[in-house]
């Protein structure tokens, strides 16, 4: 296991290289000009040159780049504002270090992504085997005609008709928020709620689909008929047989899902005017904020490597069969 899981560290290291040295290179593919729009309407030739010297611009792309890079371990300095490694640049678009505007945006992403994670796994594996459980009854045919209903609906539809029904037509909820959770856990579950519900509805469905179809394969399988000719009793088989071996497929699954769920950021922070990630990844590409930009990007790449990672180790635990070398 410290094998594989160094291995697959240095591996994500060299993949978050990668994908920072792409995004810049896809920076300067655009016609937009960073330093004369902040130059303004009355930019002269000198103070053009000026702020592009200031903003790092008036060298090739690749030594900008190696600049960036070699201030994540060593820091810089940037408008007479000390930033300490690691350091990710200086946003001159807000006049702030980019390393405090990810912490203060980071909260709000991980929040609406954890916490309707958590929503969508208990409620979409729960109602998932259940239906497996009731095979061919109504209980199964509801829970999928639900399902398949549920997982045909998109956010930008489902969020505009959840905060019509559940906050301004009736007050049941709150307008989504975020309350910092160490200042009002409870301010922050009830700004969340209704995000978590939205996203949630969407997604159990898909899990509810998959962990049936999953644990229908299972209980199909012949040592699964082979428990039940030995006399073991039909809950038994279901919990400690088929359950097990239909969780390596929603895991693995899952950790793909954890990386659109972070991708979808933006649609979900747009629609409910949520200041996470996404949606200060729009600002930053239409402010041509090159530094802002990049760590938007390297901080979910390195978010989505890690959730993967440890998909892949709990998958090795709850399947015996799977060993990593």
């Amino acid at each position: 296991m410290l094998r594989f899981l160094v291995r697959r560290t240095l591996g994500a290291l060299v993949i978050l290289l990668i994908v920072s040295m792409i995004t810049y290179a896809l920076f300067f593919a655009i016609p937009a000009d960073p330093a004369r729009l902040y130059c303004g309407k009355t930019c002269t030739p000198e103070n053009l040159a000026l702020i592009r010297h200031d903003m790092g611009f008036d060298h090739a792309w690749p030594v900008q780049y190696w600049n960036w890079l070699s201030t994540i371990f060593t820091g810089g300095t940037f408008n007479n504002v000390h930033c300490a490694a690691p350091c990710f640049g200086y946003s001159f678009a807000k006049q702030e270090l980019v390393g405090g505007i990810l912490l203060n945006r980071f909260p709000t992403t991980l929040s609406l992504t954890v916490g309707s994670a958590v929503i969508f796994l208990v409620f979409g594996i729960g109602t998932g085997m259940l239906a497996a459980h009731k095979q061919g009854k109504a209980t199964d045919k509801i829970a999928s005609s639900v399902s398949l209903l549920a997982s045909s609906m998109q956010i930008y539809v489902a969020g505009p008709l959840a905060l019509w029904a559940l906050c301004y037509s009736t007050d049941l909820l709150d307008l989504p928020t975020y309350v910092p959770f160490t200042e009002d856990p409870i301010g922050w579950a009830g700004g969340l709620l209704v995000p978590w519900i939205v996203l949630s509805l969407i997604w159990t469905a898909n899990y509810t689909r998959m962990t049936r179809s999953s644990m229908v394969e299972q209980l199909s399988e012949d040592y699964v008929r082979t428990a039940r000719a030995k006399g073991m009793s039909g809950t038994s088989v279901f919990m400690r047989y088929a359950w097990r071996g239909a969780m390596g497929t929603i895991v693995t699954v899952f950790g793909i899902d954890l990386g659109v769920l972070l991708g979808g950021a933006i649609i979900t922070e747009t629609t409910f005017s949520m200041q996470g990630l996404g949606e200060l990844a729009i600002h930053s590409f239409r402010d041509s904020d090159l530094s802002l930009l990049v760590g938007i990007t390297v901080v979910a790449a390195t978010l989505i490597v890690f959730f993967n990672i440890i998909v892949d180790a709990a998958y090795a635990l709850i399947d015996p069969r799977i060993r990593l070398a």
